[in-house]
């Protein structure tokens, strides 16, 4: 489409950081100032403005967007993932200077190829983050087993029942007191006190 056109975007995690290299990068593409979209802004999700700004109101099907590396777009596979595939349903071309297929522009009627490595890219990153999450699970669970065999209990602490609680709680079993009785006197609300009586 001859109104297609080609937007820039580049973020840093803090305002100390400097975007010089990935602006540097841009304009040795040929990038003007207007097509380049910035944040500085943690890649810890996506809620930036320079971004939701590109996704929501610039760029369009036919468009493309150029990065320097993929953890610009998010420090989280998972996240990159999704965004992939976005871009993909969207007829948005992504090219990544760090990843040089990306960059080939390819003759009309060969842009199934540039799908083809978008493909293989969504498909690598979707297995490295599965496999991140097993590997946490797996820390966690090794985890768990170590506290249990050092003696140390898992889950929440037994709450402490107050010092006159045996008493307390021989008259409310007596039906002498009436557990919201109960709870008032032991200083405490009527579900602890709940939870008090449930515990063995």
């Amino acid at each position: 489409m001859s109104d297609t056109r080609t937007y820039y975007y580049a973020r840093v995690s803090s305002r100390d950081q400097n975007l010089a290299r990935q602006l540097e990068a841009f304009r040795v593409l040929g990038a003007d100032e207007r097509s380049i979209i910035t944040d500085r802004e943690s890649g810890k999700d996506l809620n930036r403005p320079g971004y939701m700004a590109l996704k929501n109101t610039i760029l369009r099907p036919g468009d493309t967007l150029v990065i320097t590396s993929l953890d610009r777009l998010s420090r989280r596979k998972a996240d990159i993932e999704t965004e992939l595939l976005w871009f993909r349903e969207q007829h948005i071309r992504l090219k990544i200077l760090d990843l040089p297929t990306t960059m080939t522009d390819f003759p009309a009627g060969q842009e199934w190829v540039a799908d083809m490595v978008n493909n293989i890219i969504i498909e690598v990153l979707g297995t490295m983050a599965e496999q991140e999450r097993l590997r946490t699970r797996q820390r966690q669970a090794e985890g768990y087993a170590a506290a249990r065999a050092a003696g140390r209990k898992m889950g929440r602490p037994r709450l402490a029942r107050p010092p006159q609680w045996p008493e307390i709680y021989a008259a409310w079993q007596a039906g002498e007191l009436t557990a919201k009785e109960a709870a008032q006197r032991l200083g405490i609300g009527r579900s602890t006190f709940y939870k008090l009586a449930s515990e063995k």
